[in-house]
């Protein structure tokens, strides 16, 4: 009967054959002709998953050499009709001018348990090894996976989330439309607090708000490059870049306004305003730093704090022509253009972005 099997699927009678192996699957289920028939069946029906599995299992569990290729060749042409449907799909994804916008596909963390279970998924989305997969997916924090065009982050990105692999996507455009005020410091506070702050052309003004708008505070460090002088292993001089100290930024993001104010304890004026600063005996500024940050706590204690900058930035420093495009807003002296800066108001703009509707 597997000689008729084999006939019909000749004619392209797939009915017949479709007969035929409901019968076969009966008398003879483990029989690997049947089981790849039963793929092919499949396979010509577009259920690509199913006649999947099944050639996959072939592979690894019949010895006959006839089945093994024809079953390596169904693999093949799965994938070659899969990555045509890609490349289809993400053209027409990319075909709208706001779709070819430059954006960026951002991974959350999954715990070791579910990242063994996401990682085949996301091989297979991706086109990539198990493996590679694995290691790819963090378990700690945010991830930049992939720039590119916004079209094609989309199509990658609703596939990741079909399958349980949660992710985000963001265009460059849309975190350069927040705009961002320097404060220099808290001149009042109760329902509605106000700071005296600069804006992005360095206008100096003051911005009423309530606390109930604050939906976001994101904080981070950003080193502080200095040139010194060293001696190598020939006993020469020579000049380095070392980090010598750590910049303290928090941001307070106001979503319905678009907006972020941005705080530093290198440009916040402790002396001035609502008295926040320790007693002058005990004036320093990382002192007067952890005061404020305890303050703001207290005004909005409901308010989730964002801080794992410094494991996301590790992560993408070396994408300069990325960072490039996205201009820091952080006011710091710098002898060299560093793309920590560009990291941090792109960490920032992705908390604002990703969790403005609240």
């Amino acid at each position: 009967m597997i000689e008729q099997v084999a006939t019909a699927f000749e004619r392209k009678d797939y009915s017949t054959a479709a007969k035929l192996l409901q019968q076969l699957l009966k008398e003879s289920p483990e029989n690997p002709w049947v089981q790849f028939y039963l793929g092919r069946l499949h396979e010509v029906s577009k259920k690509y998953e199913n006649a999947e599995k099944i050639y996959r299992q072939l592979l690894r569990s019949t010895t006959n050499s006839k089945i093994l290729m024809q079953a390596r060749q169904g693999l093949q042409r799965i994938q070659e009709i899969e990555q045509e449907a890609r490349q289809r799909a993400i053209i027409q994804a990319t075909t709208e001018r706001s779709e070819t916008e430059l954006g960026v596909l951002v991974l959350e963390p999954l715990s070791n348990e579910l990242k063994a279970e996401a990682a085949p998924k996301f091989a297979q989305i991706l086109q990539i090894d198990t493996y590679t997969a694995r290691l790819t997916l963090p378990s700690r924090g945010w991830k930049l996976y992939r720039t590119g065009q916004i079209g094609e982050l989309k199509f990658y990105g609703t596939q990741l989330q079909n399958a349980g692999i949660p992710c985000f996507w963001v265009t460059i455009a849309e975190i350069k439309q927040i705009q961002v005020f320097q404060v220099n410091y808290f001149s009042e506070s109760a329902t509605n607090a106000t700071v005296v702050c600069r804006n992005q052309t360095s206008q100096l003004g003051s911005l009423t708000f309530n606390w109930s708008e604050v939906k976001a505070r994101v904080s981070g460090m950003l080193p502080i490059f200095e040139q010194v002088v060293d001696v190598n292993a020939q006993r020469q001089l020579e000049r380095k870049t070392q980090t010598q100290d750590y910049a303290e930024f928090c941001d307070l993001h106001l979503p319905s306004r678009r907006c972020i104010l941005r705080l530093s304890d290198q440009s916040y004026q402790f002396q001035q305003g609502l008295e926040i600063a320790a007693h002058p005996s005990q004036n320093t500024i990382k002192i007067n730093w952890n005061l404020l940050q305890e303050w703001l706590g207290q005004q909005i204690p409901q308010v989730k704090v964002w801080s794992d900058f410094t494991h996301f930035a590790e992560t993408i420093l070396d994408q300069t022509e990325m960072l490039s495009n996205i201009q820091s807003y952080v006011l710091l002296f710098r002898r060299d253009k560093t793309n920590w800066d560009s990291a941090f108001h792109l960490y920032s703009g992705l908390v604002f972005s990703h969790f403005r509707e609240f």
